[in-house]
């Protein structure tokens, strides 16, 4: 059976996140700059996250006094591992993104004036691909290490 804390964490973590979205969206907060309500937003989502962390680790650490075998069930190296493995696959697929975005429409302009610049203009969109394929390679390699 469910503990209160166990039922109220996550809906307070819902709500503290939910809820500044919810007054954005009605148009409550019209008067504060779009950044402060964005860095409003991304204090709340990282204050919550740290909170659950710190329950999640503590009652990790209790559950762990009670079996023969502390040094596996604390062991995080190989949850860091996988975190790592998604940092690595998200951050360079965003960055490739954003470097497809900003490259290939400039690409297109040149070769709609001048067809013989696609062999250059392809290089620039490559070399952004190029960016989340090495992000791919990173994350096999530490998922192979684990």
């Amino acid at each position: 059976m469910l503990t209160v804390s166990e039922m109220l964490l996550p809906l307070i973590a819902v709500a503290l996140i939910v809820g500044p979205l919810a007054l954005v969206c009605s148009g409550a907060m019209k008067k504060y700059s779009p950044k402060t309500r964005l860095m409003a937003q991304i204090c709340l989502f990282t204050g919550t996250f740290l909170v659950m962390m710190i329950v999640g680790v503590g009652r990790i650490a209790v559950m762990a006094e009670g079996t023969e075998a502390v040094a596996t069930a604390v062991d995080s190296s190989r949850g860091l591992g996988f975190l790592a493995a998604a940092i690595a696959v998200g951050c360079s697929c965003i960055s490739a993104g954003w470097a497809v975005a900003k490259s290939a429409p400039a690409a297109l302009g040149a070769i709609s004036e001048n067809s013989d610049n696609f062999g250059r203009a392809i290089i620039f969109v490559a070399l952004g691909e190029g960016c989340a394929i090495y992000g791919l390679l990173i994350a096999i390699l530490i998922l192979n290490a684990l």
